[in-house]
């Protein structure tokens, strides 16, 4: 723009504010966006696993650990023992379903027959007092162990 009568251009103002601030301002926003966008991604590849395997193995731990809870709690009569010990049959069940993977690994096939063979005789004569319920969470975790010492690692 210039002023009336003179071809010379008007003086520019001087932006107000420091050009720092603004480089600052930018680098924050660009910083956030790539957050979000780092977040987003990671939410989106976590959709797309099978959490299949996890969520057994989470059921069978939380009942697990519910029978040990029960003994701490002196809480080992058969209708506290036994949905648990049911339960930890049952999921038993989808075990190899669920590790699609080792389903035709010879020694997991095993490991997952001997955990549901220990379930079985313990649910054949169910404990009806606390050292039956330790007795039997020890069966049943050696059997979980066993396992994850051969392929957890």
């Amino acid at each position: 723009m210039s002023t009336p009568g003179t071809d010379t251009p008007a003086p520019r103002p001087k932006p107000s504010g420091n050009a720092a601030a603004r480089y600052f301002f930018l680098f924050l926003v660009g910083l956030v966006v790539g957050i979000v966008a780092t977040v987003m991604a990671l939410r989106a590849l976590d959709a797309r696993k099978d959490h299949f395997h996890e969520s057994v193995m989470h059921v069978m731990d939380a009942h697990l650990g519910a029978l040990g809870e029960n003994v701490k709690q002196n809480r080992c009569t058969a209708t506290d023992t036994l949905p648990h010990l049911q339960t930890l049959r049952i999921m038993a069940n989808d075990i190899e379903p669920a590790f699609g993977d080792l389903r035709e690994d010879q020694r997991f096939a095993q490991h997952s027959a001997d955990l549901r063979a220990s379930l079985d005789e313990v649910l054949a004569s169910p404990p009806i007092a606390c050292p039956g319920v330790e007795a039997a969470i020890e069966t049943v975790g050696s059997k979980c162990k066993a396992c994850h010492q051969d392929f957890r690692n």
